[in-house]
């Protein structure tokens, strides 16, 4: 067997902090795929993009480990409020203290716990129709923004006359992982409100009457008690499911409406059938997911005759994944009747040990929002012109303006 080094390779470069590349990394990628399948270079790290090479390198996981670490040294941030949330939130604990935390938690986090948790969402949702679709014509995107932080608040109980900062928060810290060192000074005031708001919501719990709540706060400190969680670790796992699940749904929602304008067929499905929801929420995310992750090498690795040399700094493109040409036929066409093959089952929630937790709660609301948006508003048509947040972090659209034709009220089973 030969080995390459990455010196002797001819390797794609992408720009990834480009704006042009956010506007369409696929047609980068392509070009990408003609000089190597699966590897190129960035000026952050090595990238790897090919569906099948990141499964196979993510179930390695004792060859890797989170590379937050890492980014906190390119912003400068180290003794700040957000380096420190970023250096011991739970993906990047211990091995020990990583495995405890995410077991209990995990234990709890099922889908008959996102299931109990549906009639929040529902009326969640259509509280928000009830608000917005009334105009005939708004931000997509904006409107997306409230929905999963407005259940995040439902689920822990927090007072709902914060939301609008915390929302804007939310979006601040959405940015964090783009690499721009110039957004530090927001973000770590915005990391700091975040923090006095869960801690409060904490003690409050903890001086009243427990047991009284069925909610996800009343599982966390329940967690959390079982099994010597400190203060601090529980507030980071609360910051931890508030920040990564923001982003990540609004992102999806936004993407996901977007698509739809071009299937009007599947949207109008999505009005009459809960269950067909829940196959575009699953064509959407291979379709597309915002995420692209970090991960630095333990050790030399050698992976199909590569030399991945020891710390290195590597992203892996759950983002681009969904569109790998060697993995899905028409890979651009969004086919919420496709059969996927087990192994290339999408990667949108990650893989292995740093799967993410909160995927059946995301998995709920998005299903739950579809439905009532599309029995909401119709034939929704695009109003303007949208621009991409940043590629590296938490990638998609910014802004989405569309209109409609509006309905009455209508809550299907």
């Amino acid at each position: 067997m030969t080995v390459s080094t990455l010196e002797e390779l001819e390797l794609p470069f992408l720009e990834l902090e480009s704006p042009a590349f956010a506007a369409d990394p696929y047609r980068h990628f392509a070009v990408a795929r003609e000089v190597h399948p699966w590897l190129a270079r960035s000026n952050f790290g090595l990238v790897v993009h090919q569906l099948s090479a990141i499964r196979e390198l993510f179930i390695q996981d004792q060859k890797f480990r989170p590379a937050y670490d890492g980014i906190v040294d390119q912003l400068d941030a180290h003794g700040t409020p957000w380096g420190r949330f970023t250096e011991q939130q739970l993906i990047s604990l211990p091995e020990e203290k990583h495995r405890l935390l995410r077991g209990m938690f995990a234990a709890r986090f099922t889908p008959a716990f996102a299931n109990r948790m549906r009639g929040v969402m529902r009326g969640t949702i259509i509280r928000l129709l009830d608000e917005w679709a009334p105009r005939g014509e708004f931000d997509f995107e904006v409107f997306a923004s409230h929905y999963p932080i407005s259940v995040m608040f439902s689920l822990v109980g927090a007072p709902l006359e914060r939301l609008a900062d915390i929302r804007a928060d939310l979006e601040t810290l959405g940015l964090a992982m783009s690499l721009d060192k110039s957004r530090m000074p927001e973000i770590q005031k915005s990391i700091t409100r975040l923090d006095a708001l869960v801690h409060a919501l904490i003690e409050e719990r903890l001086r009243g009457e427990r047991g009284t709540h069925d909610d996800l706060l009343e599982l966390l400190i329940d967690a959390g008690g079982e099994g010597g969680i400190t203060a601090r670790e529980l507030a980071d796992v609360i910051m931890f499911f508030f920040i990564a699940g923001y982003d990540t749904t609004k992102n999806v929602m936004t993407f996901t409406m977007h698509t739809l304008l071009d299937y009007p067929e599947i949207y109008r499905r999505c009005a009459d059938d809960i269950d067909y929801c829940r196959k575009v929420i699953e064509e959407a995310l291979r379709y597309f997911n915002p995420g692209s992750v970090g991960r630095f090498t333990n050790e030399d690795i050698v992976f199909r005759d590569v030399l991945l040399p020891k710390d290195s700094m590597i992203f892996f493109t759950l983002n681009i994944a969904g569109r790998d040409p060697t993995a899905y036929a028409d890979a651009d066409v969004f086919d919420p009747d496709r059969q996927v093959a087990l192994e290339n089952r999408h990667v949108a929630f990650g893989l292995g040990r740093h799967m993410c937790l909160g995927q059946h709660i995301a998995r709920a609301q998005m299903q739950e929002a579809f439905h009532q948006i599309a029995q909401r508003l119709r034939e929704p048509q695009l109003a303007g012109d949208f621009g991409w947040r940043p590629y590296p972090g938490a990638w998609g659209m910014h802004g989405l303006p569309l209109r409609f034709n509006t309905t009455g009220r209508q809550e299907h089973d």
